[in-house]
């Protein structure tokens, strides 16, 4: 399976180390002003993805199906890179199961 990730200034790479996650979300901590680079991501190949944002809020959705949003806020670091290496992986029923609210 093959998955992306996009930082929050929009460079992307595909199917990094899993090392990264926790770097990714230290991206969120950097340039709190910027109010325009506000989130990270992680997209597995059948185009669901995570969107991570501060403060633990967390999206959950799929465009390309139009099935979505979803989102959980209150997230601590350790579900969301739980939930990143969930997505990396394919494990989509585990995400699933997680309790997600309607919308963004």
């Amino acid at each position: 399976m093959s998955y992306f990730i996009y930082h929050r200034l929009g460079a992307s790479e595909r199917d990094p180390p899993s090392t990264i996650f926790p770097l990714l979300l230290d991206e969120l901590e950097e340039d709190l002003d910027d109010e325009e680079h506000t989130s990270v991501s992680v997209i597995h190949e059948t185009e669901w993805t995570l969107g991570f944002y501060g403060a633990g809020h967390v999206t959950y959705e799929n465009v390309e199906e139009d099935d979505g949003p979803r989102h959980m806020r209150g997230v601590s670091r350790e579900k969301a890179i739980e939930l990143m290496q969930a997505l990396a992986n394919g494990e989509l029923e585990a995400i699933e199961t997680e309790p997600w609210q309607p919308g963004y």
